[in-house]
């Protein structure tokens, strides 16, 4: 455990500010430049509600589609403007102590601190393997994810779930859980692929797991490349998430955002993303293979839709690879990290040979 000097403008720090416009972006974690096309029309066809206030029919709608797809009631889904807004309310759980566990993303910790919450740092050293007893037992508030920006590690559900304590609320974040593929079983149900096959993706993740003490935040914004329309929910026991949602203003989401929260939830759409998940740990697997014969460092095993590099000279590298308009992802401002350490969004092949190149030009 390590407790680092705190600069409240690297915890704000997000990759969105290293890709200019026109660079090729391994950067962000987003999928794609814009949601897929039936996503779109499912929009575009509320465009036309947008004169009337957002609709508690909506709203209701919404949480019953995120129960379904997570098998829990409704009054256990709270909607949210992105997971983000989701950390931002932590601190009205009131926690003594909070802990949250690094290296991984650093809103919840800036949420926490911005409202005097005393927070512990617990850093994981690499292979980033979480252990328990490393949480302080007074810790009454335990913040996570899984899988981890910027790790991509995956931690065993049963870990987490022994970080539970009495008195204590354990918070993962599931943003990329989404992005994790399953394994596939011959089948066919509402949703499935024509090939008769069904995915049963999001291994380790706690959404479908119903505790007085366990919150899940999950996010839109990646899979379906929503980040400009903010959504996402949390799951959890109905009497915190109304600790949560205290004092939020009225309407705090809105109609194009409820449609969007409907429209993933919806079997054929959870059947899309776990083939997405498919392409994704497909195209990690080639890419570790490029940057390793490259002689970089590459953290495996990997889950998630983005890799951890070491590289000698990283910030160097990093002005070297925008130079040739190739965004990447500084990972010092990820507490237990230094500035030799670089995150890469998982792309496809194309995408690579760039940044292959780049990397060859940069390097030698």
């Amino acid at each position: 455990m390590l407790e680092d000097s705190v600069d409240p403008a690297m915890l704000r720090h997000h990759g969105d500010v290293e890709a200019r416009p026109g660079m090729l972006d391994f950067a962000v974690n987003v999928q794609g430049l814009a949601p897929p096309d039936w996503l779109r029309d499912r929009l575009a066809a509320r465009l036309a509600d947008l004169g009337r206030y957002p609709s508690s029919d909506d709203e209701h709608a919404a949480r019953v589609a995120v129960a379904a797809r997570h098998g829990r009631s409704p009054d256990e889904v709270l909607l949210l403007a992105g997971a983000a807004e989701g950390f931002a309310l932590l601190p009205r759980l009131a926690p003594r102590l909070a802990a949250v566990v690094h290296p991984s993303f650093t809103e919840p910790e800036l949420a926490l601190r911005e409202a005097n919450i005393p927070v512990v740092r617990v850093i994981l050293e690499r292979p980033y393997t979480l252990d328990p007893a490393l949480v302080p037992e007074d810790a009454d508030l335990v913040v996570l994810g899984n899988p981890t920006n910027p790790t991509s590690i995956l931690h065993p559900a049963e870990t987490i779930r022994a970080l539970r304590r009495p008195g204590r609320i354990v918070v993962i974040d599931e943003a990329f859980a989404d992005a994790v593929a399953g394994r596939r079983v011959d089948a066919i149900t509402s949703g499935a692929s024509s090939a008769g096959h069904v995915v049963f993706g999001e291994p380790e993740s706690l959404a479908g797991f119903s505790a007085p003490d366990v919150l899940v935040f999950r996010s839109l914004t990646k899979t379906w490349a929503l980040a400009g329309l903010r959504c996402g929910y949390a799951l959890g026991a109905p009497d915190v998430l109304a600790r949560l949602a205290h004092g939020r203003p009225h309407w705090p989401l809105g109609t194009l955002q409820f449609e969007a929260i409907i429209a993933t939830a919806e079997p054929a759409a959870v059947a899309e993303s776990q083939r997405y998940a498919e392409r994704i740990a497909a195209d990690r697997t080639a890419m570790i293979d490029r940057l390793t014969a490259l002689g970089l460092d590459v953290h495996t095993p990997a889950t998630g839709p983005f890799l951890l590099l070491r590289v000698p000279d990283g910030a160097l590298l990093r002005k070297h690879l925008a130079d040739r308009g190739v965004a990447v992802r500084r990972a010092d401002t990820f507490p237990g990290l230094g500035p030799d350490h670089l995150r890469v969004a998982v792309r496809g092949a194309a995408e690579v040979d760039r940044l292959i190149d780049a990397l060859k030009t940069a390097l030698w």
